[in-house]
């Protein structure tokens, strides 16, 4: 798909994990690398590494200036961009290619893959409960997301402030996302406990 590029981001500090998650193992290898491999599996031959390994482009303060340095990489003539995070190093070829596929329909802007938010939700103050919201219609988002290139180059030169991630910011400028089915095991590493979860999915 010479059309559509990657962006791994594995940059930052990894505060909540308590060092920079990017570089812990998998069977052998390093999140970023197993991320990385998705994408190319999922078809995806050209993939800008945004961090501290060989061959990367640096990344930036906030994760959305790390999203921009890796857009910078990418060729000018390329229709469609994927943004995957390191910390997601179980998301199957397929689940990029579902991505890719509902993207190059051509009807919107962006695709998130999702899953239902399955948990009872409350909203809180402090430590106090106040109130059940419904989630019928609550999805927890994943990546990689996709984005036509050019609509997702205009987002980040013209939204300022910080957002969540990329279909944030796409959204503010008008454009419209849609979800795809996200996976269950595309589970993101934050805390080590997330890491240890990663490793019995992968050894199961």
């Amino acid at each position: 798909m010479t059309d559509t590029w990657g962006i791994v981001v594995a940059g930052g500090r990894g505060d909540r994990f308590g060092g920079p998650k990017q570089h812990e193992l998998l069977g052998g290898e390093p999140l970023w690398e197993w991320a990385r491999r998705s994408l190319v599996e999922g078809g995806i031959s050209d993939v800008v590494l945004v961090g501290d390994m060989d061959g990367a482009v640096a990344a930036g303060d906030r994760r959305r200036d790390s999203v921009a340095a890796g857009l910078s990489a990418v060729p000018a003539t390329v229709r469609f961009v994927l943004v995957h995070d390191a910390a997601r190093p179980l998301a199957s070829p397929a689940l990029v290619r579902r991505v890719v596929e509902r993207l190059k329909m051509g009807d919107i802007a962006g695709v998130v893959p999702a899953i239902p938010v399955r948990d009872a939700t409350k909203r809180i103050d402090g430590v106090h409960i106040v109130a059940a919201v419904p989630r019928d219609d609550l999805v927890s988002v994943q990546t990689p997301q996709g984005f036509q290139a050019t609509v997702l180059g205009e987002a980040h030169a013209s939204v300022e402030g910080d957002a969540a991630d990329d279909a944030e910011l796409v959204a503010a400028i008008g454009g419209a996302v849609v979800m795809v089915e996200g996976e269950v095991t595309n589970v993101k590493v934050t805390v080590p406990a997330d890491l240890r979860l990663v490793e019995a999915i992968h050894a199961s």
